[in-house]
């Protein structure tokens, strides 16, 4: 079976007919640099190196890469602050981005995905994984632009409009958290939770089934689009931020349980 990401212009055997996929690297070392841009450039993508994040906010701003690269010790300034600024250019928040991280940081894996990042690598990584993971992001992200442009061109009825504020209104309520699939919002005690996409996806997972015990492999199948490219400590990384967002609103309420070598669920009171 052919991988889907052939098919969409890039992976190996490119599609000529198809722009390269722009792919923005910031990374100081030299070394690593230039292994990534090997990497990206055998498969099919156009790699843009910067060392600094002067050079990567220039290059953004006048051209949207396709997806973002970023190593978080730069020398000019830190990786996350570099992702902030990034996403307040325009079309910032369209673009997903990746982050490079020290295998001995886990403080930083945990901001970046608490930020929103769409992955994190850990240094020394394989390259073959890093292209992967890219060709995965990529994959997903163009789902999503699809699925949006359809709804953008297409004119909503009278009659469509109705419905959808009717659904709108059944809401999934539990305890003090309700959950409305329309909008994608959940809310604690009231209060809208600023989510990313995965934190989002895991609690409106354990509130469609209260008490149900949940697996890592099962909230990476139900989550994640391709869950063979994600691994158990993603899932932890992920309810690690979340619950945190929890404890902002409410510090003495903790609605999620953890069953040790089992998996997670959602409190039935």
């Amino acid at each position: 079976m052919s991988d889907p990401a052939l098919n969409s212009g890039f992976g190996p055997n490119v599609n000529p007919d198809i722009p390269r996929p722009i792919i923005l690297v910031v990374e100081d070392e030299a070394g690593i640099a230039e292994t990534i841009h090997y990497a990206l450039s055998s498969d099919g993508f156009v790699p843009e190196v910067c060392a600094t994040a002067r050079q990567a906010i220039e290059c953004f701003a006048a051209q949207l890469p396709a997806l973002a690269i970023l190593d978080v010790g730069l020398p000019d300034m830190n990786g996350f602050e570099l992702f902030r600024h990034l996403q307040d250019l325009p079309g910032g928040k369209q673009v997903p981005m990746l982050f490079l991280t020290a295998r001995s940081s886990e403080i930083d894996r945990v901001v970046g995905l608490e930020l929103g990042a769409d992955d994190y690598i850990a240094k020394p990584f394989s390259p073959r994984e890093l292209v992967a993971r890219v060709r995965v992001i990529l994959r997903r992200s163009q789902r999503h632009t699809t699925f949006s442009g359809e709804v953008k061109n297409s004119e909503i009825t009278k009659q469509a409009s109705k419905a959808i504020e009717t659904e709108a209104k059944n809401l999934i309520q539990c305890g003090a958290l309700q959950l409305d699939e329309e909008r994608r919002l959940i809310r604690f005690h009231t209060q809208a939770l600023e989510l990313s996409r995965y934190e989002y996806g895991l609690l409106a997972t354990l509130m469609r089934r209260p008490g149900r015990v949940f697996s890592r492999d099962e909230l990476l199948e139900r989550v994640w689009d391709d869950p063979g490219e994600s691994f158990d400590r993603t899932v932890d990384a992920h309810i690690k931020t979340l619950r945190a967002k929890l404890r902002a609103v409410r510090e003495d309420e903790d609605p999620i349980r953890t069953l040790r070598g089992v998996g997670y669920a959602l409190r039935e009171d």
